[in-house]
């Protein structure tokens, strides 16, 4: 059986990720998809619009055939981090042939030229990243204007995209792992990445669609840009008071964290850096309570030219979720993923899994109890379930442990 990976979000699943999902099955002429997703909180340092059981019961609806957890020790990491732990889960699966990723540009060359140069960062490269970080220069902007100059010909434009960006660190975890899986790429239709305004009357971004969720209100706006298993899932969850979830609902818990830790504790907590520690608590002794977004007022006063609103959305979930850096240090996540969290699957997926079982490289996890207290990572995911729980309207003992009592989707 011929499979794809592939690693997703699905923050909520849209048109456009059922079109990705049916070029990758095609281009790479595969019998079966797996696909590993972010569970509660993703890349970006948000919280998912719905729960990870739900986002996965899409992707199966969809037609993925096996849904495995990206745990949140990577899911909620820079590019590099975040790619390297979901290609980590594709390769120790044992099973995946392929991985197929959307970009903006679609043509796998260039990126397999420029992994090829940086798979192996040298002190040539480090001094002109640092050069460009000690001006001031964000972190994302600064790694990429640092591989313009040190790979000759790279466009400089093109590898700020942000699926250009995550596919050469797919490439690079790739190499560094020296897996088999081959790459390939799909070119992104009709909405950017972050395209707020919609122009298309089938597809419209993540971003938009959460917009209207958010802003209007109303599913049934949404309804030409999702697929219907989509909109009956989402209405479902947000009749249980389950979605649609936003950074608004952990304004308490995270300004209890900030209130309750000194400016040295802070430090502590991974992504808190340079210094940043006694900024957010002068930020906080400012912050006006009284607005509708706390958190987002909170980002505000926090931004500067040199720290991304992404960069300190990670920053303050991390803390949220009480992260240290010697949790996450890089010893730890250089292992890649140490367990497969399955969250659902098919009857292909089944077959899959009964495969997996001679040629997966770590632990299956269907049943999180067989590896409770071993697993670190694993107890991090757990504890980030109660903690997402805290966001509901009402969230229930079953829901706050839900990792506990919830077995993998079965379709």
């Amino acid at each position: 059986m011929k499979t794809v990976g592939l690693i997703v979000e699905y923050n909520p699943l849209h048109n456009g990720h059922y079109y990705h999902f049916q070029q990758s099955k095609k281009s790479c002429e595969a019998d079966a998809a797996i696909a590993v997703m972010s569970g509660h909180f993703l890349q970006r340092g948000e919280p998912a619009v719905a729960g990870k059981w739900a986002r996965a019961e899409m992707a199966l609806r969809m037609g993925v055939d096996l849904v495995i957890e990206l745990p949140v020790a990577y899911s909620a990491q820079p590019a590099e981090w975040f790619a390297f732990g979901a290609v980590s889960a594709l390769a120790a699966t044992g099973v995946v042939d392929t991985l197929c990723f959307g970009s903006e540009i679609g043509d796998i060359g260039w990126l397999q030229a420029v992994a090829d140069a940086m798979h192996q960062e040298t002190e040539a490269f480090q001094s002109l990243l640092q050069q460009q970080l000690k001006a001031g220069v964000p972190y994302p902007a600064a790694y990429g204007s640092a591989v313009a100059r040190y790979v000759k010909g790279t466009d400089p434009a093109e590898l700020a995209q942000p699926n250009n960006t995550l596919g050469l660190h797919y490439l690079i975890a790739l190499r560094r792992l020296r897996s088999p899986i081959q790459p390939v790429s799909v070119a992104r239709q009709k909405a950017g990445y972050n395209q707020v305004d919609i122009t298309d009357n089938a597809i419209a971004s993540a971003t938009a669609v959460r917009r209207i969720m958010f802003e209007q209100g109303a599913l049934a706006e949404i309804a030409p840009y999702v697929p219907e298993a989509t909109m009956a899932i989402l209405a479902r969850e947000q009749a249980a008071g389950r979605s649609p979830i936003s950074w608004d609902r952990y304004t308490k818990p995270l300004l209890l964290q900030l209130l309750h830790h000194g400016s040295a504790e802070l430090a502590a907590f991974h992504e808190v850096s340079e210094g940043l520690e006694h900024r957010i608590k002068q930020a906080v002794s400012g912050l006006s309570l009284g607005g509708e977004h706390v958190i987002n007022d909170l980002i505000d006063l926090l931004k500067t030219k040199r720290y991304t609103r992404t960069k300190l959305q990670r920053m303050l979930l991390r803390i949220l979720l009480n992260h240290t850096k010697e949790q996450l240090r890089p010893a730890v996540l250089a292992e890649g993923v140490p367990y497969l969290r399955v969250l659902g699957f098919s009857d292909k997926g089944r077959a899959l899994l009964k495969r997996m079982k001679t040629a997966a490289k770590v632990p299956i996890v269907t049943k999180v109890t067989s590896m409770t207290g071993t697993c670190p990572l694993l107890q991090m995911d757990i504890q980030a379930t109660s903690v997402y729980a805290l966001g509901f309207e009402a969230a229930s003992e079953r829901e706050l442990f839900r990792d506990y009592y919830e077995p993998p989707i079965r379709l």
